[in-house]
């Protein structure tokens, strides 16, 4: 079909590179696709991907997260769009406009394409269950849950049921790198007018990760809502056909520091049991607090558990002098970058110690890696829910999310995690979906998703 679909990506790389993949799937369905990014990631996008003849990228200024009005980086934002547009419409050859989808976190870009007459679909670039829990603690008052207490949310999964431990959460503050604090539990979310107007819901996920939780979305927003992920790249499909590593270096082009290579990485692995190894990460925009750093540090030199502990820059300084040496060869101390899905494809990784972001929560399901949860922020209280309260593939590291992680709550569950065979099955179950490839509900929705644009354009 002759036509255009822009793609507007949020800061950051667990927004682009969905994106761009979104972009890559409309592509092979014969769209014209334009990403639209910020222009302080201009180093993220490949020249790979504008090799494809359909695809194309623009940049606009970085505006990070700004408060509509008078900011003057949003209205350079706004005018380097709306720019793009008009020259888009002035020039002959340019296929017609079918529509924007939009990642939430740039909805203010919803008003220039309305000017063109464009209809906006929002884009989550995480899951659905972190929406439709956020929007359901909203709406059923959650906010004022007592202690013992449990609320059913109308609609969704008796055993999502939203406790006083649910909604009880440390500050975490911003992340590194700045973007506000999220807000409380139970109020309103702050996508949600960010959101208003738009024509349809895409979700990052699949109907068999959050079918419910889709569904949810639909039934409460009245728009159409589908699951079109994982987005992850075409090679990390390729290689989910076989029980072989997934390389991170001929997935992700970018790589950063560290201090081991992906070859050492995997010798280490490869001198392990199956399932023995314990991984440790938690992302790049979030972390334990200071002192629980040391906590963890102790408990992985105590166990006898094989580990790989992943320390982000500018942490390094909380971990105890001299673990390295204490611990041996049974530890691998990673600083800076690791190779996360090789490590998550490897045999001898049994479980995942993780803050539970997006990414990382689909990547470790599609592995069939289970979870000890210890969530910091943001979606990931939910995320953490789905995949111990209704996926059954993890535990959480504490119920009282509100305090500082104990030396005891990490101990028993490591143990419990790594000592739980019938949790691993469940888990190699659940991964047994994407073994096929990219999800075939996923292939559906991004139909049902065309489908739905070409009648509302014609």
């Amino acid at each position: 079909m002759e036509g255009e679909i822009f793609v507007v990506t949020g800061d950051g790389q667990g927004h682009i590179h969905p994106c761009m993949q979104l972009c890559n799937h409309l592509s092979s369905r014969n769209y014209h696709t334009t990403l639209i990014f910020p222009s302080n990631f201009a180093s993220a996008i490949p020249s790979s991907f504008t090799q494809h003849p359909l695809t194309k990228a623009a940049q606009i200024t970085s505006s990070g997260r700004p408060m509509p009005g008078s900011d003057p980086l949003l209205q350079q934002s706004s005018q380097d769009l709306e720019a793009h547009l008009v020259y888009h419409s002035r020039n002959p050859g340019s296929p017609t406009p079918l529509c924007a989808v939009v990642d939430f976190q740039m909805g203010w870009t919803k008003g220039v394409f309305w000017k063109f007459n464009i209809p906006v679909i929002s884009l989550f670039t995480f899951g659905a269950c972190a929406a439709a829990m956020e929007w359901g603690a909203w709406k059923c008052q959650a906010a004022d849950i007592k202690s013992g207490e449990i609320r059913t949310i109308p609609g969704l999964p008796e055993e999502m049921a939203l406790t006083y431990s649910d909604l009880k959460r440390k500050s975490s503050g911003p992340p590194r790198g700045g973007k506000g604090c999220p807000p409380k539990p139970g109020n309103r979310p702050p996508w949600v007018p960010e959101i208003e107007g738009s024509v349809a819901l895409m979700f990052n996920t699949c109907d068999d990760l959050d079918g419910p939780f889709i569904k949810y979305m639909a039934d409460q927003t009245g728009m159409p809502a589908w699951g079109v992920g994982p987005l992850f790249p075409e090679q990390y499909w390729k290689s989910s056909n076989t029980s072989s590593l997934i390389r991170d270096g001929e997935i992700r082009e970018q790589k950063r520091q560290s201090n081991f290579t992906e070859e050492e990485v995997i010798q280490w692995l490869d001198s392990k049991p199956r399932g023995s190894v314990l991984y440790v990460a938690f992302g790049s925009e979030v972390g334990p607090a200071a002192e629980e750093y040391p906590r963890l540090g102790n408990v992985l030199e105590e166990s006898t558990r094989a580990f790989i502990w992943v320390v982000q820059p500018g942490s390094d300084g909380h971990v105890p002098d001299g673990l390295d040496n204490r611990v041996g060869s049974r530890g691998l101390i990673v600083y800076g970058w690791a190779p996360q899905l090789l490590i998550l494809s490897h045999k001898s990784t049994g479980g995942f110690l993780s803050h539970c972001g997006w990414n990382s929560t689909m990547e470790a399901i599609g592995r069939g890696v289970p979870f000890l949860a210890w969530p910091i922020r943001g979606d990931q209280y939910f995320n953490a829910k789905l995949a111990v309260s209704h996926l059954k593939v993890g535990y959480r590291v504490t119920d009282d999310s509100s305090q500082m992680i104990n030396k005891d709550d990490l101990v028993e569950g490591i143990e419990r995690l790594m000592g739980d065979l019938e949790m691993k099955k469940r888990a190699q179950m659940l991964s047994a979906k994407f073994q096929q490839g990219f999800p075939t509900t996923s292939m559906a929705a991004l139909d049902a998703f065309c489908d739905f644009i070409r009648q509302k354009v014609n």
